[in-house]
């Protein structure tokens, strides 16, 4: 795949994901610079691809696919090196909700968190942050746009 290639050409760029592979060979790339403390927010509708696109960033980092989509219970923790907290906040109608949620733990820089839905509640993450925003759906092609921390 070569765009993944392009990652760090620059603060935001976009590409087209033909395939799920395409996705996986992109979130190789993008998982090799995430540390802990590094938090990801990831938006776009439904069926775009955000899940998988976590799910890639987990096996290139931990080697093994064991993620579950959090969006009943908002928050899994993923126990490796590093440790990784996937955050869902589709169900999040009122971002005064989060507090109840605990996420702090999730959010205290010692784990690589990724955040889906995360304009549901934007305070919560930290001011340097990734953005990731997906489009598309079905067995159509991704468009991917990432924006790099300040």
């Amino acid at each position: 795949m070569n765009n993944a290639l392009r990652l760090g050409s620059g603060p935001h760029f976009t590409l087209t994901l033909h395939s799920e592979e395409a996705t996986y060979a992109f979130a190789t790339a993008f998982a090799r610079r995430l540390q802990p403390g590094d938090v990801v927010g990831l938006s776009g509708p439904l069926g775009s691809g955000k899940t998988t696109l976590v799910r890639a960033i987990v096996r290139a980092l931990h080697g093994s696919e064991q993620t579950l989509s959090p969006t009943f219970t908002f928050w899994h923790r993923y126990d490796g090196d590093p440790t990784i907290d996937h955050i869902d906040l589709f169900r999040i109608d009122d971002p005064r909700e989060v507090v109840e949620l605990g996420l702090e733990e999730a959010l205290d820089g010692h784990s690589v968190v990724l955040v889906e839905w995360w304009r549901n509640a934007p305070h919560i993450l930290p001011p340097r942050r990734y953005e990731i925003e997906m489009d598309g759906a079905g067995d159509n092609p991704r468009t991917l746009s990432l924006r790099e921390p300040d």
